[in-house]
């Protein structure tokens, strides 16, 4: 299973906050900070989920971003035979996680599918059974967080989530 990711956690680093100090230079500021200085952390992520067959083999790809836009991790998967709509709720799930792991209570979320974003936001309903269970667990994955939004993005600007969509589809045939 393809999978690109990459966090180090330097010396003094607060509980939960270990995915911030990826990027170089990053960890220097947050010791000079001090770890009572995270009072709130805000990051962005870009999901992409796709399917080639529709359904057939699919994957996932995430980007997590700091406040300044700097990429923190990326991840890249495959997760078997599943259709479009399936992997794009995978990839959100899969975000949301990775960005609370992180120590995100707050998030904004970037995507390329309508219908997962609408639905997010409650302005479509979710009627297809296999979309159901995968539209709690988006919701509840969310529930931890103070603050969240969900914006539709064309797929110009969700490039770097869709090529690792491809990379990880391509590693595996």
């Amino acid at each position: 299973m393809p999978t690109r990711a990459a966090t180090r956690v330097p010396e003094g680093c607060p509980p939960g906050r270990a995915g911030i100090f990826s990027q170089a230079g990053t960890a220097d500021a947050a010791r000079k900070a001090g770890p009572d200085s995270f009072q709130s952390m805000k990051l962005t992520i870009n999901v992409d989920g796709g399917a080639r067959g529709n359904p057939g083999p699919a994957a996932i790809g995430i980007v997590v971003r700091d406040p300044e836009g700097e990429v923190i991790t990326d991840l890249g998967e495959t997760i078997g035979d599943a259709t479009n709509n399936v992997a794009e709720y995978k990839a959100l799930i899969r975000g949301i996680r990775m960005a609370v792991e992180l120590g995100a209570d707050e998030l904004e979320i970037r995507g390329d599918s309508e219908l997962v974003v609408k639905q997010m936001l409650g302005q479509y309903k979710v009627k297809h059974p296999d979309m159901k269970p995968l539209y709690a667990e988006a919701r509840e994955a969310l529930s931890g967080l103070s603050d969240w939004s969900i914006t539709h993005v064309r797929r110009e600007q969700n490039s770097e989530a869709d090529a690792l969509v491809n990379q990880a589809l391509d590693a595996s045939f």
